[in-house]
């Protein structure tokens, strides 16, 4: 999945209220507002002065003209910060059946309505085969070197999505629980139990249901964001 309109660098001066970003474009000096599309905490990633890559529009519906997409650690490396890229990479991933795992779904629909007034992010088709719900979570924390986690701030809404999840494996679908780590850096993908513990412990009860899960790298680099391997899991 490629950016619309080409990136431009910028140095971060404050995040604040969640969805917005103070920047210095790198090119001309200007101080400008982003938007900040991550309602997490982005722990280890907003820290003043981090170089970061702004998507320009000229759509005149937006009042801010730049959005925050990557963070660029400098060393070769590169963290996606747009909670909404996973899902559009995914669905590239997914309609190009490139993803071996998921390759045998001919019909691929996205927010399908399911569950207790919920949408599945990924609800997948194919005659003479169970229907497989997947439910997509961006992963870019990590606290230790080459280790992502999962969540970076307590999500009730994310241990919903799980009993969801599980209440369809009992149906005898198949239910995923796939987690995108918009991270270079890391091969290895585990829970923060100790940010939310009520999460690991619906993930824990959604896996002995039946859930499956997997996790997969991203390839990222200022032009786009590509699903990538599978990396490992440590829970």
């Amino acid at each position: 999945m490629r950016f619309q309109t080409e990136l431009v660098s910028a140095r971060l001066t404050r995040r604040y209220k969640r969805f917005l970003a103070d920047c210095v474009l790198e090119s001309t000096g200007a101080e400008i507002t982003a938007h900040c599309a991550n309602p997490g905490s982005m722990m280890g990633l907003a820290a003043p002065g981090t170089r970061v890559w702004l998507e320009p529009n000229d759509d005149p519906k937006k009042k801010l003209k730049y959005g925050w997409r990557l963070v660029d650690h400098q060393n070769g490396h590169f963290t996606g910060v747009d909670t909404s890229l996973p899902n559009r990479a995914l669905k590239t991933a997914l309609m190009s059946r490139s993803i071996a795992t998921f390759a045998d779904y001919g019909l691929v629909r996205a927010e399908v309505k399911y569950g207790q007034n919920s949408r599945i992010d990924f609800l997948l088709s194919e005659a003479g085969m169970p229907d497989a719900y997947i439910e997509v979570k961006s992963v870019t924390l990590s606290r230790l070197q080459g280790q992502a986690e999962f969540p970076d701030s307590v999500t009730t809404r994310g241990a919903k999505h799980l009993t969801e999840l599980a209440r369809m494996a009992e149906l005898g679908h198949r239910a995923i629980m796939l987690y995108l780590v918009q991270r270079t850096d890391c091969s290895v993908f585990t829970l923060a139990e100790d940010i939310d513990p009520a999460y690991a412990a619906a993930y824990r009860a959604a896996r002995e249901a039946g859930v499956e899960t997997y996790c997969f790298g991203t390839n990222i680099t200022p032009q786009g964001v590509e699903v990538a391997d599978l990396l490992a899991v440590s829970v």
